[in-house]
């Protein structure tokens, strides 16, 4: 990257930016990563970006319509709450290699066969997860299979997505839309998926099949619209196979380490306490309203943090630094909030809780992806995303180690330890914020511009 700047710089630090038109003869990774590859010569499709954003919608929509049916399989299958709260959280297992394999892998294949891949992966995985009512046999491969389809999305679709955000597709996009384009999609997906599967399940027909089947076909739709999204990556024979390709060494950056890290986990931690935790803490006190209560709660939770996206860009353009603080602000009092609720079991205290934890997922998952963005040069993006969000979900299965303690440990103690604990990563955070730039810990990491 570029040498150290004098302060605080804005987006425009991102590694190396649009590529000119006068380059279209270099045929460097650096360059191809950013040019046309479909023959229209990018300048008069600046829609690409959203066509590509389509199959991020459908596999977001896929990996979160299982959570507001949480309740529905504890009540009507009788399966414990550590078992469905395990369910919920199985699909990271598919979701890591996804994420860290995909990256790569897309690199060296293109964006788009890839993304072709993993939505397909979540329709077959919304197949599967429709025969749940014959077993956990189904519903186990259904969340891996749906934990790979998010993997990929999140890893080549959100690089793919910010590659249609920057010259020559798109030269007119601000340095930080891609970051928010490829979140606001997936934020969408994460929303709108259990908002109809909730609705579905609640009131309609074949509740444990019906909300599958909708995304299969709604899902369809999606993929034949991104199909028309034109290739960002050129395919290389680069040296080494894929086995050389899996090494990011960007992740060794002390910034990366330092300052993104200790956020990377609250982003999805905290969306899955307000969303499959306070449910059903209060699921005594809804009665036969539960399934509907906790599709509120999940499209409350990602709706707030969709809508404070634009404000999130605007603390991001002063400092990512100063974005992610205020996420882990808000992280630490959501889980004080939601400690108190799980004190007093009040559906009424539930939402504040989630619209807080809410607005701190939407400004965390947009300043973790704007900085890493500035630290990952473009043969390391697509896996630097792959890490970041690998990180990042590691914190969902916090509702099913908090489910498995609860037995020894109540649940309003565990989430006011978890308000301490993100008041403690605030405080790393704010330590390493201006990590040395210019100091990479590996061989072949490119220096960065300090953004805090």
């Amino acid at each position: 990257m570029t040498a150290p700047a004098a302060g605080p710089v804005s987006p425009d630090a991102v590694s190396p930016g649009p590529v000119s038109p006068d380059a279209t003869l270099d045929t460097s990774p650096a360059v191809s990563a950013a040019r046309p590859l479909d023959g229209s010569g990018g300048a008069g499709r600046p829609a690409g970006w959203r066509q590509a954003a389509a199959g991020l919608v459908a596999c977001g929509w896929g990996g979160n319509q299982f959570t507001p049916l949480l309740l529905m399989y504890r009540r009507t299958d009788g399966y414990s709450t550590v078992t469905v709260d395990a369910l919920l959280g199985a699909y990271v297992v598919g979701l890591i290699p996804g994420l860290l394999i995909g990256g790569p892998l897309s690199d060296r294949l293109g964006r788009r066969p890839l993304m072709i891949a993993g939505t397909a992966v979540s329709l077959l995985a919304s197949a599967v997860l429709a025969a749940g009512s014959l077993g956990l046999v189904p519903l186990v491969a259904g969340r891996l299979l749906t934990g790979a389809a998010v993997g990929i999305a999140m890893a080549v679709g959100s690089s793919w997505v910010k590659e249609l955000s920057q010259g020559p597709h798109d030269p007119g996009a601000d340095p930080g839309a891609g970051a928010r384009r490829s979140s606001l999609a997936l934020t969408a997906g994460f929303g709108i998926g259990p908002g109809v599967a909730g609705a579905l399940a609640q009131w309609g027909p074949w509740p444990t099949a019906l909300p599958y089947l909708v995304h299969v076909a709604v899902g369809a739709v999606l993929l034949a619209v991104m199909l028309r999204a034109p290739e960002t990556r050129q395919r290389t024979g680069a040296p080494g196979g894929l086995l050389a390709d899996l090494k990011v060494p960007a992740a060794g950056h002390r910034r990366f380490l330092r300052v993104v890290l200790p956020l990377a986990p609250w982003v999805f931690g905290s969306a899955g306490i307000a969303y499959a935790v306070t449910p059903q803490l209060v699921d005594a006190r809804v009665g036969h309203w539960g399934l509907a209560y906790a599709t509120a709660l999940t499209v409350l939770t990602l709706g707030t943090g969709a809508l404070v996206q634009p404000f999130a860009k605007r603390l991001g353009a002063r400092s990512t630094v100063l974005a992610m603080s205020a996420a882990m602000v808000l992280m630490a009092l959501g889980m004080a909030v939601c400690a108190l609720d799980a004190g007093t079991r009040s559906p009424w205290l539930a939402p504040v809780g989630a619209l807080v934890l809410g607005a701190g997922y939407g400004i965390a998952i947009v300043s973790g992806l704007v900085e890493i963005q500035r630290i990952a040069r473009p043969d390391d993006l697509a896996g630097l995303t792959g890490v970041y969000y690998a990180a990042a979900y590691a914190g969902f299965l916090l509702p099913t180690v908090l489910a498995a303690a609860s037995s020894v440990v109540g649940y309003p103690a565990m989430l006011l330890a978890l308000a301490v604990l993100a008041v403690g990563c605030l405080a790393v955070i704010l330590a390493n914020s201006r990590t040395g730039p210019g100091e990479p810990a590996a061989p072949g990491t490119a220096p960065v511009r300090r953004a805090g």
